[in-house]
């Protein structure tokens, strides 16, 4: 028996800071999140952006969340 969930890759940021503020606002939304990096086990930080994903079935809720987020912002 598998128990792979699908992943969404909900938005990309140029580094991985960035991407911890997001997965705070998910986490606050309720919506579980991670962040991939590609940057040799925080070695090299500013390697890559790092992308956020979730839940396939909680993408929409996510981008929802990120874009009140945003809009809230400014």
């Amino acid at each position: 028996m598998s128990y792979r969930v699908g992943l969404a890759v909900v938005a990309t940021f140029p580094s991985k800071a960035d991407a911890e503020i997001a997965k705070g606002v998910l986490e606050a939304a309720g919506v579980d999140a991670l962040i991939r990096a590609d940057n040799a086990g925080d070695m090299y930080p500013s390697l890559s952006g790092a992308e956020l994903l979730v839940r396939a079935e909680d993408a929409s809720k996510a981008k929802i969340a990120l874009a009140q987020a945003v809009q809230a912002s400014q």
